[in-house]
């Protein structure tokens, strides 16, 4: 049996589309029954409830093998570490008592930066609690996620402009949610594997931001820029969405980014995700502009 969290987010779905297609017994922890995809309902069990709580997690993890784990973002969070570890305290009581072999687990690059790096470092936080189990433990390690770019949609239709803090001469290495759940999906079905380990999962690509704009105005056959916003701006931005906590979590990260906090993992030996920018725009962000 494997459990996976948040099936209905934009990884979990796809994760969970995976292993049903391949005829994994699954189980999902999930609020919202109501919210998952009735053709992915049909063939898994159902537990709900959130996986913050105790006995939710320990009703899922009965009997189980393998657990994807995801913690969701929370912009409303006061605290972004306590929201994790509020999270991720009753995981590891649950894998421990219920047993469970291998967790994996969607992380970030960047955990050998050393400094604080904003929403990234309690994702370390967890990937610490985790392996203190001594269960077998993959953690997922990626950079910018391109679909963080389908926010910016209409900026890009009306405008012709998409923003971030990133630097516009410095790489921004991305990756596609898809290749995320594949390599999830991939490691849930082997159960082969032991040990605890990062795993990168990032595109080939090398572009920086003044390049992701180029592949865009090709793709979308119209003019698109980049403006790189300063810290104040951004910080702006983020709190018309959530908390200042979470505000600054998010400048916090960017500074990190651009002070080369994913350098060391991504100039080590590891095999590129599928998925390039420019296959995504073509296939995902063109619709979401043009439609």
């Amino acid at each position: 049996m494997i459990v996976v969290t948040t099936p209905t987010g934009q990884v979990g779905h796809q994760v969970l589309a995976s292993l049903v297609g391949a005829g994994e017994d699954v189980r999902v922890v999930v609020r919202d029954p109501a919210r998952l995809d009735p053709a992915l309902r049909a063939h898994a069990d159902v537990v709900e409830g959130s996986h913050d709580d105790p006995d939710v997690l320990k009703r899922a993890l009965a009997g189980a093998e393998s657990l994807f784990w995801l913690v969701p973002p929370n912009p409303r969070a006061d605290d972004i570490l306590e929201h994790y570890l509020s999270f991720t305290r009753p995981a590891c009581a649950a894998i421990t008592g219920q047993g469970v072999r291998r967790v994996v687990a969607v992380s970030s690059l960047g955990r050998g930066y050393g400094k604080d790096a904003g929403q990234l470092t309690p994702a370390f936080r967890m990937d610490e609690l985790i392996e203190s189990t001594e269960v077998a433990y993959r953690s997922l390690a990626m950079p910018f996620y391109m679909e963080n770019l389908l926010g910016m949609a209409g900026a890009i239709r009306e405008q012709g402009v998409f923003s971030l803090p990133s630097r516009a001469d410095r790489v921004l290495p991305v990756v596609a949610t898809r290749d995320i759940a594949d390599r999830a999906a991939g490691l849930l079905r082997d159960d082969s594997w032991g040990g605890q380990e990062s795993v990168v999962v990032s595109s080939a690509d090398e572009l920086t931001p003044d390049d992701l704009a180029e592949v865009m105005s090709e793709v979308l056959e119209r003019p698109v820029r980049y403006r790189q916003a300063d810290a104040g701006t951004y910080r702006s931005a983020m709190e018309r969405f959530g908390t200042p906590a979470w505000a600054q979590g998010m400048v916090a990260m960017g500074e990190a980014q651009n002070d080369g906090a994913y350098d060391a993992e991504l100039n080590a030996p590891y095999t590129p995700a599928p998925t390039g920018f420019r296959e995504w725009c073509e296939t995902v962000l063109k619709p979401a502009v043009t439609g």
